[in-house]
C-alpha cells in the first residue's frame, strides 16, 4: 500500500520541511536493507549504540528523498553539520521510534481481518512458521519476517498488510516492563498464543510472573488465547489478567478442555498425536521428536481448529511440517578443526540447539568436541544455577573440553568436569592462542559468545592465514579507476561495482569498503558466501548475487542478499524458500538474454514471468539486465546494437506492468566508454575498476602489484639443471634465486621454463624450470640482488598484461587466481 508523504506527515503528526512531492511503499531504519531509494521512507533512529542520523548523507546520495528526523536531528540539518541536501523532505518529529509505531498503528487500524499475535520465551518464530505453512494454502497471509519481534521490527512488520491480505501472524516479544503495550496497540490481535514462559531477558523483570503478565498484556480485547492449560503458572497468570478472551488452553491431562490430546506416542523419527476437540477425535504425525516441536506443534493445533482449517488439513499438513532454518555457520579452522559460529543468542535453549548440531556434526568425523563459550547475559539467573545448568548440557552433548571466556562463567570453573580453560576476556584467550598456551588441534569446536565478547576476532585467529608473498593493492589507484568511469555517466545514472572473485583477487572486503564510502549504488558478488562475508565485516551496500545458488537462500535472506534470477525453475525455487522463510518483497535482479546464450530469460519469456511475478508477493524485481557479448569489439558493433534493442523492448514490459521503478541495465565496463546512449538507469563496473581497459588491455591506474622475496640464493654449475624432471636448464653457471611463491599461489606453471619473467630490482629476471607448488626458481645471474630482496611478478612497472599475453589468456585469469592465502596488503597514496 502507498501513501503520500502528506498523508504520512499528518498521520504522525509531522512538520514537514520541504515540498518534494512523494509515494512511500518502503519504510527503512537499517541502511543496509535499502532497496527502493525513490519510495522510501528513513527513519532515523536513536538508540543505545548508534544514532540514525549519521546515515542521511549517505542515503541521500543513494538516492533517499524522504526522512523522519527528531527535532534534534533537524537542527545539524539546519546548520550544515550533517551536509548539504536539496529536494527532499524531513518529516521532523519529537520522537522517530514512536512516529514510526504511530504509522504502523493507523496502517493496521484499515484491516478488518483475523490477526494472531504470538508471545513467549521461546519458539515464537517456530509457531508463526508452521502456522503458516498450515494455513497459507487457503489464505493470503502476511507474517513477521524472520524475528521482527521488537519496537522497531513490529511496526515495520505490520507496514506489510495490503489489501490482499487474508490473516496476519506477527510475534512480539519484550525485554522490560511497559513495552508491550505499545506492540498491542500496533499488532491489536484477535487471536493469542503464548507459547511459554522461560528465564530469557529475566533481568529487567522483578520475578517470571511480572514478566509473564507483562506478556499477557498484547492479549488484551483478543477474541481468544491459546496456552498450554497444563502449565500450572501460565494458568494462574491468565487467570489473574482477567482477560475476556475466550480460552483453548490445551491439555494432555484434562479430558474436559475443548482441545484434549489424548497421547503423544514418540517413534523413531517421527511423533503420532491424538487429539479430540469439541467431541472429535483425530490423529496427526509430526516430523520431530523433541519435546519443544510438540508443544509448537499443539499451539499451533489449536490455532488451526479455531480458525476451522478441516482436520483432514491438519493431519496431511502437519507430517510436511519443515524445521526452521537455525543460524549456524560451519568453518575450516587451522591445525585440523572444524568451527561453528553461532551468535545469534546466548540462551540456555540456543545453546541445547547449539550443542546438538555440534554432537550430530562430530559423530561420523572423529574430531574432539570443545565448546568456546562466553558469559551468558540477560538470562535472570545467578551464575551457579546457570552454569550448573550448562555443565549438565554440554555433558550431555559429549563435550570434552570447555574454553570459558568472562568473570562469571570463570567463577563457576568447579562446575565442569571435563578438559577446561577459562579467560577473564577474549583478548587472554587470544593471547594464549598466540603464544601457544593454548593448542587446539583435530577438534570441532562450538563458538558461542554474547557479541560484547567479540568472538568474531576470535573466530578470524582459528582461520588465519600467513604467507610471505604479498599482493599490494592501491586504492587510490581504484578510486581513481572508479572517477574515470563516472566522469563518464549522466549525473543520474547508477553504478554497480563487480566485486566478485574476492574482488577480481585483490580482497572483497577492502575494496568493498571504499566503493561504499564513495557511495556506490550495489555492489555485485558471484556467490552468496562471498555476500555474507562482505555483511559480516560490517559492509552496509546493496549487494547483488549474480550466480546464486539455491543453497544458499538462507543466506541470501540472512544477510540481505539480492539474486540475479534467470530461469522459472530458480524464480520458482526462490519464491517457495521466501514463503517458507516469511519473506515479502525481496529485492531480485532479472536477467534476460539477448545473445550471450549464457542464461536468462529470452524475451519471449516476458508475458509468463510477468503473470509469474504478478501472482504472489514473495520477491520483487529491483532491476532487469542483460549481458554484452562484445561491446569491447568494434567489428561486433552491429551485434551489439541488435543486443540493446531487444533489452529495450523486453524491459520497457517489465517495468509497463508494474507501478515501481524497475532499474534497468546493460552497459559493462567497455558499454560505458562505447555505448554511452546505452546507460539506461544502471551501469556495471568489472575490470575496469581494478585499472584494465577491456577494449584494448592498456592499463589506466594500475591496481594490484604481485610482490614476493627471495628466499635464498645459491650458485649452480652450468651442466646442472634447476628443478623438478630437470627440465631447468643452464647454459652457464648461474645464480639461482629460490621464491616463496607457485602454482598454489597463483603463479600460473605455464610461465616457467624461461617463458617469461619477473623483476628483481627493476631488471628481468626470467623463470628457470618448472613452477612448483609453493616455490619458483628465477635466474639472477647478472642482478645486483641479495637475500630478502623483493620481487615484482606483475604490478606497477610489469603489467598483468604481460603475463596475460604469454599465457594467450585474459587479465581477468590472472587477477582471479591469486590465491586466498596470499597476504593482501592495502594502500592509497
Amino acid at each position: 500500500m502507498s501513501y503520500t508523504i502528506e498523508t504520512i506527515a499528518e498521520r504522525i503528526g509531522a512538520r514537514r520541511v520541504g515540498d518534494t512531492p512523494a509515494t512511500i511503499d518502503w519504510l527503512l531504519t537499517d541502511s543496509r536493507s535499502l532497496s527502493f531509494p525513490e519510495e522510501t521512507l528513513f527513519f532515523a533512529l536513536t538508540t543505545k549504540r548508534n544514532d540514525g542520523a549519521r546515515y542521511i548523507p549517505d542515503l541521500y546520495s543513494r538516492g533517499v528523498r524522504n526522512f523522519v528526523v527528531s527535532k534534534e536531528t533537524y537542527k545539524k540539518v539546519e546548520s550544515g553539520e550533517l551536509g548539504q541536501f536539496s529536494t527532499l523532505n524531513f518529516l521532523v518529529v519529537s520522537n522517530p521510534l514512536k512516529a514510526l509505531q504511530k504509522l504502523a498503528e493507523q496502517h493496521r487500524e484499515q484491516f478488518q481481518i483475523p490477526v494472531i499475535g504470538i508471545t513467549g520465551s521461546n519458539g515464537k518464530t517456530i509457531v508463526k512458521e508452521w502456522l503458516h505453512q498450515l494455513l497459507s494454502p487457503e489464505r493470503v497471509i502476511v507474517r513477521s519476517p524472520r524475528s521482527y519481534n521488537s519496537q522497531i521490527g513490529v511496526p515495520l512488520s505490520v507496514w506489510q498488510m495490503n489489501e490482499q491480505s487474508e490473516l496476519a501472524i506477527f510475534e512480539a516479544g519484550i525485554s522490560e516492563m511497559g513495552e508491550m503495550r505499545a506492540l498491542q496497540n500496533i499488532i491489536k490481535p484477535t487471536i493469542g498464543i503464548l507459547t511459554n514462559i522461560g528465564g530469557a531477558h529475566q533481568e529487567n523483570f522483578f520475578s517470571l510472573q511480572e514478566k509473564c503478565m507483562e506478556k499477557l498484556t498484547l492479549f488484551k480485547n483478543c477474541d481468544v488465547i491459546i496456552y498450554n492449560g497444563d502449565d500450572e503458572f501460565i494458568s494462574n497468570c491468565v487467570a489473574k489478567s482477567m482477560l475476556s478472551a475466550r480460552e483453548i488452553a490445551w491439555s494432555r491431562k484434562d479430558m474436559e478442555r475443548p482441545l484434549f490430546i489424548s497421547k503423544v506416542e514418540k517413534k523413531e523419527d517421527c511423533t503420532v498425536i491424538s487429539y479430540r476437540y469439541l467431541d472429535m477425535d483425530n490423529t496427526f504425525m509430526l516430523p520431530f521428536i523433541d519435546d519443544a516441536s510438540i508443544e509448537n506443534s499443539l499451539n499451533c493445533l489449536a490455532a488451526c481448529l479455531y480458525l476451522m482449517l478441516p482436520a483432514g488439513k491438519i493431519t496431511e499438513r502437519m507430517t510436511t511440517l519443515e524445521p526452521v532454518a537455525m543460524r549456524l555457520e560451519v568453518k575450516e579452522g587451522k591445525n585440523g578443526c572444524l568451527l561453528i559460529n553461532d551468535s545469534y543468542n546466548s540462551d540456555l535453549a540456543s545453546l541445547d540447539i547449539a550443542l546438538d548440531f555440534l554432537y550430530r556434526r562430530s559423530q561420523s568425523n572423529g574430531l574432539k568436541r570443545t565448546l568456546i563459550l562466553s558469559d551468558m547475559l540477560e538470562t535472570g539467573q545467578n551464575a551457579p544455577t546457570l552454569y550448573r545448568k550448562v555443565s549438565q548440557l554440554a555433558s550431555s552433548r559429549g563435550i570434552e573440553r570447555i574454553i570459558g571466556v568472562g568473570g562469571e562463567i570463570s567463577s563457576c570453573a568447579a562446575r565442569f568436569d571435563m578438559e577446561k580453560a577459562f579467560y577473564p576476556n577474549t583478548e587472554a584467550l587470544l593471547h594464549a592462542i598466540s603464544r601457544g598456551e593454548l593448542r587446539l588441534e583435530n577438534e570441532i569446536i562450538l563458538i558461542k559468545g554474547a557479541r560484547q565478547f567479540g568472538f568474531d576476532a576470535l573466530t578470524e585467529e582459528l582461520e588465519k592465514k600467513v604467507h610471505e608473498t604479498i599482493l599490494e593493492v592501491n586504492l587510490g589507484a581504484m578510486i581513481a579507476n572508479l572517477n574515470y568511469y563516472r566522469s563518464q555517466l549522466r549525473p543520474e545514472t547508477k553504478m554497480v561495482c563487480m566485486v566478485k572473485a574476492s574482488a577480481y583477487g585483490a580482497g572483497s572486503y577492502e575494496i568493498a569498503k571504499t566503493l561504499q564510502e564513495h557511495h556506490v549504488d550495489y555492489l555485485a558478488v558471484a556467490v552468496a558466501d562471498e555476500g555474507s562475508e562482505l555483511r559480516k565485516t560490517g559492509i552496509t551496500a546493496s549487494i547483488i548475487i549474480m550466480n546464486p545458488e539455491m543453497t544458499a537462500f538462507k543466506t541470501m535472506f540472512d544477510y540481505k542478499l539480492e539474486p540475479e534470477v534467470y530461469s522459472f525453475h530458480l524464480l520458482d525455487a526462490l519464491i517457495k524458500e521466501a514463503e517458507k522463510e516469511g519473506i515479502t518483497n525481496f529485492p531480485i535482479h532479472i536477467k534476460l538474454d539477448t545473445g550471450m546464450h549464457r542464461l536468462g530469460f529470452a524475451a519471449g519469456d516476458m508475458p509468463r514471468l510477468i503473470e509469474r511475478l504478478k501472482g504472489q508477493d514473495a520477491v520483487i524485481a529491483r532491476s532487469v539486465f542483460s549481458h554484452f557479448v562484445g561491446s569491447d569489439a568494434s567489428q561486433f558493433d552491429a551485434f551489439t546494437r541488435e543486443q540493446i534493442d531487444t533489452f529495450e523492448v523486453a524491459s520497457m514490459q517489465l517495468q509497463e506492468a508494474f507501478p515501481h521503478k524497475i532499474l534497468r541495465h546493460i552497459c559493462n565496463s567497455a558499454g560505458i566508454e562505447r555505448f554511452p546512449g546505452a546507460q539506461f538507469d544502471m551501469v556495471r563496473l568489472g575490470i575496469g575498476l581494478y585499472g584494465v581497459s577491456p577494449i584494448d588491455n592498456s592499463i589506466k591506474n594500475n591496481v594490484s602489484t604481485l610482490k614476493t622475496t627471495i628466499l635464498q640464493i645459491r650458485e649452480v654449475p652450468g651442466e646442472d639443471t634447476v628443478g623438478y624432471s630437470r627440465k631447468g636448464h643452464l647454459t652457464r653457471d648461474s645464480r639461482i634465486a629460490a621464491l616463496p611463491i607457485g602454482y598454489a599461489d597463483g603463479l600460473n606453471r605455464h610461465l616457467g621454463n624461461g617463458h617469461a619473467y619477473c623483476l628483481v630490482n627493476g631488471q628481468r629476471a626470467p623463470y628457470v624450470g618448472n613452477i612448483c607448488m609453493d616455490v619458483c626458481m628465477i635466474d639472477v645471474t647478472d642482478i645486483d640482488c641479495k637475500e630478502g630482496d623483493t620481487v615484482e611478478i606483475f604490478g606497477d612497472h610489469l603489467p598483468i598484461t604481460v603475463l596475460s599475453d604469454i599465457l594467450e589468456t585474459i587479465p581477468y585469469e590472472v587477477l582471479t587466481s591469486i590465491s586466498t592465502r596470499v597476504k593482501r596488503v592495502y594502500y592509497q597514496d
